[in-house]
């Protein structure tokens, strides 16, 4: 292969979660000795600085054409890796890699972790707006033309994916859907391990230590399935049994929906460094993963997931996309949408602990194996060989 020296990460929006698969892939990279930089419009928060500082990132203020169309004039010359790696089918990202593809002829990889449209219908989605609602949504300030975020922008990136030079994908419905290379999402396997940790510590320190702790260490949206944990508890009605929700959600008050309804299941944490994530995960005796089956959720790879799995936790999760391929025998496994299942299974955990914790010991070898960051470098060596 010959020596690349630098690969340029861009990436639409950094205060979205994408900026996660953009930092794995770095981090990727590096094992590779090939220096990294991350370039992208900031839309909102700046999640980027929640983690470690490893990499350069430049960043440029998201905002709505025509004005963005002034930010990428901005961005192209920022962008200077050999190959440009964008991150999502997204105006911001893959638009811009294709801009500067055209006039530097620096080969482009293209990213795909999530199926962007699965958020607006899928296939079912299509634009027909009548002349006087093309020109509002184009010409008000408000307008929804104006977004670059736009589904029908994101349509319009999907139809373009083939003159990407080589794709990567992270779950295997991404990959029947567009093709490309499966380098599903790894885990930092020095970090994340169980070793390193004192779990009855870590539950001390949580404020966790009276109760056995199932754990979510996420977002909680609707699709994810959390509710349906907290109908288990209900039917299992055991005062020391607690969903940990760490981190919270960041988009609307469905945390408050969740606290008003069954707060007296739900302990919940705050937001940690990503350095500091292992030290809590340490602290649960069960991580759950309860997701719905939703076009959304078939084409995702949940982190939690390896968050569980890296840490050797029993690790409950359902049959939804990827799940069981990722778990494997290592893990518990349910139907979506079932808290009856769900409280089977806890009941089951807790009966013969010791017997989970084994399971959960087989799951962090798994990790190993298939989930670091890397195999994620041994599966990019190839992709970028080959460019």
């Amino acid at each position: 292969m010959r020596k690349i020296s630098k690969i340029s990460l861009l990436v639409a929006d950094l205060s979205s979660a994408a900026i996660m698969r953009a930092y794995l892939l770095a981090k990727a990279i590096k094992i590779l000795e090939i220096e990294v930089e991350i370039v992208g419009f900031l839309f909102g928060e700046n999640l980027y600085s929640h983690l470690p500082s490893q990499f350069p990132v430049y960043d440029l203020p998201g905002s709505q054409f025509p004005k963005f169309g002034q930010e990428i004039i901005k961005m192209l010359p920022k962008i200077q890796g050999e190959i440009i790696y964008a991150i999502k089918p997204q105006v911001a990202s893959f638009g811009v890699a294709l801009l500067k593809k055209i006039y530097s002829k620096k080969p482009l990889i293209l990213d795909i972790d999530d199926w962007e449209l699965s958020w607006y219908g899928g296939d079912d989605w299509n634009y027909h707006p009548t002349p006087k609602q093309l020109a509002r949504e184009l010409l008000k300030s408000n307008g929804a033309l104006r977004s670059p975020h736009h589904p029908l922008y994101v349509k319009w990136m999907e139809k373009l994916v083939s003159w990407a030079d080589a794709v990567t994908v992270h779950t295997d419905f991404l990959q029947k859907r567009f093709g490309g290379t499966y380098i599903p999402n790894g885990k930092d396997i020095t970090l994340f391990d169980p070793a390193r940790y004192n779990s009855e510590a870590s539950r001390i320190r949580y404020g966790l230590s009276k109760y056995k702790i199932l754990m979510f260490p996420g977002a909680p949206r609707p699709y994810k399935g959390v509710e349906d944990v907290l109908i288990a508890l209900d039917k299992i009605n055991q005062p020391d049994l607690k969903l940990a929700i760490v981190g919270g959600s960041p988009y609307d008050n469905y945390d408050e929906q969740l606290q008003q309804k069954w707060g007296r299941w739900i302990i919940k944490l705050p937001n940690y460094p990503a350095e500091i994530m292992p030290d809590v995960v340490a602290a649960a005796h069960i991580v759950v993963v309860p997701q719905r089956d939703t076009p959304e959720t078939r084409a995702q790879f949940p982190l939690k997931l390896t968050d569980g799995m890296s840490m050797a936790k029993p690790v409950l999760s359902t049959r939804v996309g990827d799940i069981p391929e990722i778990l494997g025998e290592t893990g518990y496994l349910v139907d979506p949408a079932s808290p009856e299942q769900i409280t089977e299974q806890i009941q089951l955990i807790f009966q013969d602990l010791d017997l989970a914790n084994e399971r959960g010991k087989n799951a962090r070898t798994r990790c190993v194996e298939k989930y670091s960051i890397e195999a994620m470098a041994a599966s990019l060596k190839s992709v970028i060989s080959r460019l």
